[in-house]
């Protein structure tokens, strides 16, 4: 089984490589995605680029090195991290904290794994996050500089990249802050934001999938039973609120586009690397593979094959449709890229997609017979997102 998942992989991995993927501006030893496909031309020319779009090519790039180690795809990874630096103009940082958060957390992957040396960027990105701390606020980072908005999607990645980066208290105050703030109680799910005394009670994948990650990298690192019980709580809450018979329903373009891969890339990290102590943390864990599983499944049978590499669908859980020269192409608005006319033309789309059937795999592997390198604490570190 792991095998097929690898297989699709590297498919999917080709797929977004052969149309997205080309040199900035021409220059040698260099490789940053094309944002659409078909593209039109200021994609082309790279005038619209997505920095945080960009991040999670990196991170997929680590991924596909880290399954199959090859020189070319190392490579590929030292080629992207230059890239987005050159194209970034002013530096490796923007105003936009989840962005950075994203992007320092592909870089520490890259560095630890590939032994891509990005240690001034890292710490460049690290401080950032850290220092944006409001503690006069009751704590949480806000979403971008001069904001009021402090939200998940900026906090989660930005504690699992403190956390991994050994600055575990802070990462356990963000932690802790979500899970006081922005909880729903009578859901269990994790809710966007807040500005001021408002939340901003919307539910989105990637907020719950943020979450997941960070409370599992807590539970492996400090071993304090709250970040486990978290995680089995919001399993159970995706499966039950976000899922339909164990898969991931509904989907978007632009920035939507990355929401459910970055759910299913934490799912997998929770059923390959949450510290196994009781009965609830095995459930967790085989609840979290079924959902990864059974989505890949539903998107690998409602993609479209074009010359033999598949076009991932927004909504995995029905047919994918052909761009085309359909009109609308995404656009930046209010600090969020919005959809295309035909989603699957979003790079985004398309990285959820490969996203998907490397977290697959990864499950895939864990849960194959074969000599256990499990920890004695029931961690494990390979084939997951760690």
């Amino acid at each position: 089984m792991s095998d097929l998942w690898a297989e699709r992989a590297d498919l999917a991995e080709a797929a977004v490589t052969s149309r997205h993927v080309r040199r900035l501006w021409a220059l040698p030893g260099t490789a940053l995605a094309v944002v659409g496909w078909p593209a039109v031309r200021r994609e082309r020319l790279f005038l619209t680029w997505h920095y945080w779009w960009q991040a999670h090519l990196i991170d997929l790039a680590v991924d596909a090195a880290e399954r199959e180690a090859t020189p070319r795809r190392r490579r590929r990874v030292v080629r992207l991290t230059r890239s987005h630096r050159i194209r970034n103009l002013l530096g490796w940082t923007n105003n936009y904290f989840d962005d950075m958060a994203w992007l320092g957390l592909a870089l520490e992957r890259a560095q630890r794994h590939l032994y891509v040396d990005r240690r001034d960027a890292i710490a460049v990105l690290e401080k950032e996050l850290f220092e944006a701390w409001a503690p006069e606020r009751g704590g949480g980072i806000p979403w971008r500089r001069r904001d009021d908005f402090y939200n998940t999607p900026a906090n989660g990645p930005a504690g699992l990249l403190l956390a991994r980066t050994g600055k575990l208290l802070r990462a356990q105050e963000m932690a802790d802050w979500i899970h006081e703030t922005l909880r729903d109680p009578e859901t269990g799910l994790i809710f966007d934001g807040i500005r001021g005394d408002r939340v901003e009670r919307a539910v989105y994948t990637y907020c719950q999938g943020v979450v997941l990650g960070l409370e599992t990298e807590l539970a492996v690192q400090m071993g304090e039973p709250r970040h486990r019980e978290r995680v089995h709580a919001l399993v159970e809450a995706v499966d039950t609120q976000l899922a339909e018979r164990g898969v991931i329903t509904g989907g978007g373009g632009g920035d939507g586009g990355l929401f459910n891969g970055i759910l299913v890339r934490y799912l997998a990290m929770v059923a390959t690397t949450l510290p196994v102590v009781d009965a609830e943390d095995e459930r967790a864990r085989r609840l979290a593979a079924r959902i990864v599983l059974a989505s890949a499944q539903a998107a690998w049978a409602n993609r479209l094959q074009i010359e033999g590499l598949p076009l991932f669908g927004r909504d995995w859980s029905v047919q994918a449709r052909l761009p085309g020269t359909a009109p609308g192409i995404a656009r930046f608005s209010g600090g969020t890229v919005r959809s295309s006319g035909v989603a699957e033309r979003d790079l985004s789309v398309q990285l959820s997609g490969w996203m998907l059937m490397e977290s697959a795999c990864a499950v895939a592997a864990e849960r194959a017979p074969g000599p256990s390198s499990a920890r004695p604490d029931g961690t494990r570190f390979e084939n997951g997102y760690r």
